[in-house]
């Protein structure tokens, strides 16, 4: 018994063979960059001739191989130390010693984010193999709806009999709309005459569940009723879901299950799910005030019941406990097609990126599917202090100092009794005055200042000293609904975009607020994050300038003759190399490669580009922050595009525009390029101008294909008119700097 008590509850993997490789790799392609540099300066010193490149061409190339390059130095952070990680739940305590744990769920706009959907989420959290009294489960409702309210009432009562179901006959997915999807076998007991009925029993209850929730949303819509709280404009409500319990279902002790709908002003800023996340936070603390939380997007359910006891394989890990502030699982989802056209399953981030930062001091967060420790979002208060000195950082409830100052969590009486409701004091800490002049927000809590909160509140508490790991076992511990459809993309790309250039326009920008809080080559991770849209700049530009030199005869780059031909082709093909190993390495395909490679481009022309514009006007206060959930309802027309491979183009003009008009441009340049070069013959000179365009012709040919094609995603007639313009006013602006 010693024995076992004495085994680890996780190990850590270094593939010292791929560090090898990787840090081989930064060597010789610095070497490169350094000639590269080289021969971009060499030309400010020679003397001018009749054939030497305009300065305009030259400078412009040279700046964007000089961005290109410092995001690379930046990224090259992540492939240091990487590491992976393997956990043993069995070697945990017994259940009763084990943390109580809340689960945050998250949820803004019943519309967008489909209620029986999000009550999937719910009822496969409540379903996690862990002691259902030491399980606590907050919803926040953000759009204050009835309809959200009322669907965890009947989730409640559908529970009681998904939950018994689940733990009698050890089922793994326990969120039912995945499990009555799936075509797959029930283990030991797919044969058994009783395991069958119940099944059946269950489904007719499960469809039930579906058809209360469809019956309440349609009658809400037709009752007309001129009351109805509005997303932005309603008071706080919590509430207690609990019902009585009938004779006839078998007696279990389920977890509890709170309501939230934080109190909303047009006239008061919310922080959107920051705000949302704080609000879980107070209220939770004088609720259960367990010691852990996990944290889920409405759309991330549970796909398999363990990840508790993965995570507390970490957070009980004596030697990483006292400085653990989370752990991080990535980011999965069930519904990638084959061939994945979207790039939506973050393959790099997570086997890549996530991977390498856990090998320094850990992952930022991820906005969904954490564990994290509460006192760790306390800041570095002292919760020993006097009261007055905690009301002043944390607000004003003596419920809420209280709870931080408990060694232990505790259990309220609310949860007792049916449905409850809390009182004013509870009801204060979700109000909207209630973080006026506290320190929520800024250095307690989900930080503010940016809709990637996440990043934000992680790379903070790794300055602050706490360290976090990142856990990505053989099966996904959570799945959720990635966007299929190239419109939500590239309104989530804009969002992310312009969350994270303001992180790092801000006075925590991580190159400079990072190196003296934490290691130089953490900064350099996070700063790769918060500057990554920046590509957009050196990519409009070698969309544009070396094609429009190629056009008017003006060499950008070497000869082929010229030994320095031969450092730009290695620099190129060291970075598709190197992708191109990645992907392979990680489950991917050439093919993957060429569609990560793909949507790169298209989002770096489009959603980067005003990620970067956003970001710009609201430094200059010319624009507010802005939130627009992602679009999580089922189209069915949709969903049968992106199983066929087909991009649909049905998103707003001023996305498909400048994709179009770079290939447009690309295309004509190229055939204009290649009967220059045939008249003249200076295919010497001209080979790698030829080359570019090509590249990105052959990559992108998907967008040719939109605009040949006659169904409903393709792009229209009055997109290419547009794009044409567009293209022509390229041509006119920048042509008098070429002649």
């Amino acid at each position: 018994m010693e024995e076992t008590t004495t085994l680890p509850l996780n190990i850590s993997h270094v593939n010292k063979t791929l560090i090898f490789t990787n840090r081989l790799h930064m060597l010789l392609h610095s070497i490169a960059l350094c000639f590269l540099f080289y021969y971009r300066l060499c030309y400010f010193f020679h003397p001018r001739e009749p054939t030497t490149p305009l300065l305009l061409p030259w400078v412009l190339v040279f700046l964007s191989e000089i961005i290109l390059s410092f995001i690379w130095i930046l990224g090259q952070a992540y492939r240091w130390n990487p590491i992976s990680r393997t956990v043993f739940p069995q070697r945990l305590p017994e259940d009763h010693k084990l943390p109580h744990i809340d689960v945050f769920i998250c949820t803004a706009d019943p519309t967008k984010e489909p209620t029986i959907e999000v009550m999937n989420t719910v009822l496969s959290a409540m379903a996690l193999d862990y002691p259902p009294d030491k399980l606590h489960l907050y919803v926040s409702d953000d759009g204050g709806s009835a309809v959200t309210l009322n669907g965890m009432r009947v989730a409640w009562k559908f529970a009681r009999w998904w939950l018994p179901f689940c733990t009698r006959y050890r089922i793994r997915c326990r969120c039912p709309k995945a499990y009555f999807s799936a075509q797959e076998s029930d283990g030991d007991f797919g044969g058994d005459m009783e395991f069958v009925a119940d099944r059946k029993m269950i489904k007719e209850k499960y469809e039930a569940f579906k058809e209360d929730i469809l019956r309440f949303k349609e009658d809400q819509g037709h009752s007309g009723d001129a009351t109805v709280i509005t997303g932005q404009n309603h008071p706080s409500v919590i509430e207690v879901v609990q019902e009585d319990r009938r004779d006839e279902i078998e007696h279990m002790n389920l977890p509890s299950l709170v309501y939230v709908s934080r109190e909303k002003k047009p006239s008061h800023p919310h922080h959107f799910k920051a705000g949302a996340l704080n609000a879980l936070y107070r209220v939770s603390a004088v609720m259960s005030n367990s010691p852990y939380n996990l944290v889920l997007d409405c759309d991330m359910f549970c796909s398999e019941p363990d990840s508790a006891r993965q995570a507390l394989c970490f957070h009980l890990d004596p030697k990483m406990s006292p400085s653990l502030a989370y752990v991080q699982f990535p980011q999965k989802f069930h519904n990638i097609s084959k061939n994945d056209i979207y790039d939506s399953q973050h393959r790099s981030a997570y086997k890549v990126l996530w991977q390498g930062m856990d090998g320094l001091k850990g992952p930022v967060l991820s906005g969904t599917g954490f564990y994290m420790k509460r006192k760790a979002l306390y800041g570095n208060y002292n919760i020993e202090g006097t009261d007055l000195e905690l009301q002043q950082q944390f607000g004003t409830s003596n419920k809420l100092i209280k709870s931080l100052k408990q060694k232990k969590n505790f259990s309220s009486d609310l949860v007792n009794g049916g449905r409850a409701l809390p009182d004013e004091e509870i009801l204060l800490l979700a109000s909207c005055n209630y973080e006026t002049n506290t320190k929520w927000g800024e250095e307690i809590g989900f930080l503010y200042g940016t809709v990637c909160e996440d990043v934000h509140t992680g790379f903070m508490l790794n300055c602050k000293g706490w360290n976090s790991a990142f856990c990505d076992p053989p099966q996904p511990q959570f799945l959720g609904n990635s966007t299929i459809n190239l419109n939500e993309l590239l309104i989530q790309g804009t969002r992310w975009g312009s969350g994270l250039l303001d992180i790092g326009s801000s006075r925590f920008c991580p190159l400079i607020y990072g190196p003296q809080r934490m290691s130089l080559l953490q900064s350099l991770c996070v700063a790769e994050l918060t500057y990554f849209p920046l590509y957009c700049l050196p990519l409009w530009c070698f969309a544009i300038v070396p094609q429009l030199s190629l056009l008017y005869g003006f060499p950008l780059y070497p000869k082929v003759s010229d030994p320095f031909f031969f450092i730009f082709l290695f620099i190129f093909l060291s970075s598709a190399t190197k992708h191109l190993v990645e992907v392979l390495t990680t489950g991917g395909t050439f093919r993957k490669w060429i569609i990560e490679q793909r949507i790169w481009m298209m989002k770096s022309v489009t959603c980067h580009f005003y990620g970067l514009l956003d970001a710009t006007l609201k430094k200059l206060g010319l624009r507010e922050t802005s939130f627009i959930p992602t679009n999580k309802v089922e189209d069915h027309e949709q969903t049968m595009m992106y199983q066929m491979d087909k991009y649909d183009f049905r998103t707003s003009k001023m996305f498909l525009v400048p994709m179009v008009a770079v290939m447009i441009f690309n295309m004509s340049c190229f055939i204009g390029g290649i009967y220059r070069v045939a008249s003249v013959g200076d295919w010497d000179r001209m080979l790698m101008q030829l080359l570019l365009p090509a590249y990105v012709i052959v990559v992108n040919y998907p967008i040719i294909e939109g605009m040949i094609r006659k169904d409903k995603g393709s792009i229209s007639t009055s997109v290419i008119i547009l794009s044409n313009f567009f293209v022509t006013i390229i041509h006119f602006v920048l042509s008098p700097f070429l002649r």
